[in-house]
């Protein structure tokens, strides 16, 4: 399945976000023999509400997503990389946003950002006659 974009709305989109980090979480949290009430426990909440957060219900919170994930040592690609494709209208495939761990791929986003940090950095060095313009 491909992440269709434009979504008729936002929560659509959201939505499909929030399901599918539930399941990833879900799957991690199996995988890591780490139980319910320890998950639940560990970020401060209750365990019906990690219930909730498994489901994808929809009225769960992004930032409730991420802490689950951070407890559980994931990489959180799977919550970004929608909202960042859907604003460039692009489609995305599920599938990629399975996968067990995305850490990788965060990282290569995050090359990207530092060189173009550094590019900006550099240009304004030397605008700025500093050492990168042939200054002192």
């Amino acid at each position: 399945m491909t992440f269709r974009i434009p979504y008729a709305t936002d929560c659509d989109l959201f939505s499909s976000i929030k399901e599918l980090s539930g399941r990833l979480i879900e799957r991690r949290r199996r995988r890591d023999h780490v139980s319910q009430r320890q998950l639940a426990q560990a970020v401060g909440r209750s365990e019906r509400w990690l219930r909730e957060i498994e489901a994808g219900v929809p009225s769960s919170r992004l930032e409730d997503h991420i802490h689950c994930a951070h407890r559980l040592q994931m990489a959180t690609a799977h919550l970004f990389i929608p909202m960042l494709a859907m604003e460039h209208k692009m489609s995305l495939p599920r599938e990629l946003l399975l996968q067990e761990d995305l850490w990788d791929m965060e990282e290569d986003i995050l090359a990207v950002i530092t060189r173009y940090q550094n590019q900006i950095l550099s240009r304004l060095a030397r605008q700025c006659g500093g050492p990168e313009a042939g200054g002192p």
